[in-house]
């Protein structure tokens, strides 16, 4: 019902937002005496902060066309390699025209973004900085309310399957990288990979901030997940999908929930953030405003989680830690990490994160009992939180550099 009322409010609010823009139209012609007056300005202020709260943020294009590279500039083609229905291989092409005979055959990257209600795009930053050196894939998750009800379910074991399955359409010598929530299904899917002693199994292994194991510096969000039983999260946050979107009827944990409860846990800092786009957009500053809206534009476009995957992951993951415990399953199977041998494995994270907490993703080296203490790599970022441990200037001048250096020392070509 909660979702129909969403719907039913975006709907009613239609015509103010015609208004609104009815009012900005005519007040920037240019034949008007008033533009430039400071009144002006503050009703043209106050009507852009609220066309910017109130429109629904569709999907964000990754709108990377080119490449700086040593000397020249190089093309990128984003091409749909494989397809499932909840899940799309995206291939940042570059190229070969503008590449120099040595990078035609850099490491091959499957970069696993997180399915926690944004899109694969806010990992924009993090391929920037990894195609100049490698070439780069990338998981670009579908929306759960526009996958139709016929197409059937979605859960963590689906999770693991498409990136197993992802991992043997590369093929061998593919180095993963897990961005935040895909980190147990990473490990997972290379466990069992390394168990049936696949060919494809990942050269390389690199965790972001991510909940290998919550129990360590946990979280608000950790702790948020363990207030409750499974069973009040199904009652309370899992809905249905309205007509008329495609996925009219599916079980899903709306994005707009999600983002409710994003911005409240920094409420006061989303509230300044608004206050100063306002003064801003007084004062001309085009800088600021550019920056805020580049931000928000795609911290406010969000998707809906199908239940169950939502459902199992925060069973599995968040209440069980059944991966550190050793009890995690597969379709029945039991996820081994010391089965994997062959994988190196590196781990990143984060001085100040507040979403996965230090220690959390170094959890990771304890259960991988099996790899060779010189296959294995840890680093603490110093001065960043969670979003600053993909992004970022010091993700650019720091951490990227490090996991190039580490993929290619784990290199099997």
């Amino acid at each position: 019902m909660l979702y129909h009322l969403y719907e039913m409010n975006h709907a009613a609010i239609a015509p103010l937002r015609t208004a609104v823009e009815w009012n900005r139209l005519f007040f920037d012609q240019p034949w008007n005496p008033w533009a430039q007056t400071y009144p002006y300005k503050s009703f043209a202020a106050a009507w852009d902060v609220f066309e910017n709260l109130t429109r629904r943020y569709g999907k964000p294009a990754f709108g990377i066309d080119t490449i700086d590279l040593v000397g020249s500039r190089c093309g990128i083609t984003e091409e749909v390699v494989w397809s499932r229905p909840f899940c799309d291989l995206l291939h940042f092409k570059r190229d070969p025209e503008s590449l120099q005979p040595w990078r035609r055959h850099d490491p091959r990257i499957l970069l696993v973004a997180p399915l926690s209600g944004h899109y694969a795009t806010l990992l924009r930053g993090t391929v920037k900085a990894l195609l100049p050196d490698h070439d780069v894939y990338i998981t670009d998750w579908r929306d759960a309310r526009t996958v139709p009800l016929a197409m059937g379910e979605f859960d963590l074991d689906d999770y693991i399957d498409y990136v197993m399955d992802c991992l043997r359409f590369l093929g061998p010598n593919t180095h993963v990288i897990a961005v935040c929530q895909p980190g147990p299904a990473v490990v997972a899917a290379t466990s069992l990979l390394a168990a049936d002693d696949d060919p494809c199994v990942p050269a390389s292994m690199t965790i972001m901030g991510s909940p290998i194991d919550t129990r360590r510096s946990p979280t608000e969000p950790n702790r948020l997940a363990t207030t409750k039983p499974l069973d009040w999260f199904e009652r309370n946050v899992v809905m249905r999908v309205p007509f008329p979107h495609a996925g009219f009827m599916r079980e899903v944990y709306p994005g707009f929930l999600q983002l409710t409860g994003f911005m409240t846990m920094n409420l006061d800092r989303h509230m300044n953030a608004h206050n100063k786009l306002f003064q801003s957009l007084v004062t001309g500053d085009g800088d600021s405003v550019n920056a805020h809206k580049d931000f928000y534009d795609e911290y406010l476009a969000v998707m809906d989680l199908n239940a169950s995957y939502y459902l199992q992951t925060l069973k599995v993951v968040f209440q069980e830690h059944q991966l550190p415990n050793g009890t995690m399953r597969h379709r029945g199977r039991l996820v081994e990490p010391a089965a994997i041998t062959k994988t190196a494995l590196m781990t990143v994270e984060g001085e100040k994160d507040d979403i996965s907490g230090i220690g959390q993703t170094q959890a990771a080296h304890d259960i991988c009992t099996g790899i060779p203490a010189d296959m294995k790599q840890d680093y603490v970022q110093a001065g960043v939180g969670h979003y600053g441990v993909f992004n970022g200037s010091r993700f650019r001048s720091e951490i990227a550099p490090r996991i190039r250096d580490f993929i290619r020392s784990h290199n099997r070509r």
